[in-house]
């Protein structure tokens, strides 16, 4: 009897950001981490697993000849195509999957969404992502809240508390954000027929337009930060430090 084809695993490193609240004349992207632009880092990760197939880097115009360059020079060989996103992390995710459709990706297809500021990805996330879909379809980094979360409202103008949840049920959400590409794509199909849904991270997407759809957590860790502002710079220069080691 013929085995079936493995589902590819297909990486796809978000790095369109603009990153103004980091430095608008600095992409965070290409700031260096021991010597290493932090997109490196997050490329590296995946090139270095061995069941991941292929990496897809999502640009925008004004990093894209670095990007091309640091490919390059990294000698990425499972990097298929660089891509130019949108102004939002949505049209990013949107463009990345149109591309895959084109190029007749198969519906079972694991694809896993992986923000290129967050450098220092394990290879057990990675791996955890890659076999939860084996029993999900849609899984997601996250870690167990440390801290006491606080639900929101409006009074006037300012913010009062709404509620406070359980702590023990709150999760901070990372990436890689995994999904077969048939669900993932299903539920961009539904959001795009909602001018007011701005999702910031791809999961939402699922939970909100594919209910019936579980969507399981899969073990993170503190040190998988994204570099957003200039305050994570010291943290991620100490982690990247001790990985060098």
């Amino acid at each position: 009897m013929e085995q079936a084809t493995p589902a590819p695993v297909i990486a796809i490193v978000l790095a369109a950001g603009h990153g103004v609240r980091f430095d608008a004349d600095n992409p965070k992207q290409l700031i260096k981490l021991e010597g290493k632009p932090v997109v490196a880092w997050s490329i590296d990760a995946f090139q270095r697993n061995e069941r991941v197939s292929d990496i897809v880097i999502v640009v925008n115009e004004r990093v894209r000849p670095a990007m091309e360059q640091l490919v390059e020079d990294y000698n990425f060989t499972k990097v298929r195509a660089i891509i130019n996103g949108g102004a939002e992390r949505v049209d990013s995710t949107e463009t990345a999957l149109a591309m895959l459709a084109d190029h007749n990706v198969p519906a079972n297809a694991k694809l896993l969404f992986h923000d290129s500021v967050r450098p220092f990805v394990s290879q057990r996330m990675i791996d955890g992502c890659i076999d939860t879909l084996g029993e999900f379809s849609a899984a997601t980094v996250a870690c167990p809240s440390t801290d006491t979360i606080l639900m929101s409202q409006d009074l006037g103008d300012r913010k009062v508390i709404k509620s406070v949840p359980n702590r023990k049920e709150c999760f901070r959400v990372q990436t890689p954000q995994a999904f077969r590409f048939e669900t993932i794509r299903r539920a961009y199909e539904l959001a795009a027929l909602d001018d007011g849904f701005q999702p910031t991270d791809d999961t939402r997407a699922v939970v909100e337009y594919l209910p019936d759809i579980p969507v399981a957590i899969v073990s993170g860790s503190p040190t998988n930060l994204k570099i957003t502002t200039q305050d994570d710079l010291p943290l991620a220069q100490l982690i990247a430090h001790n990985l060098k080691k």
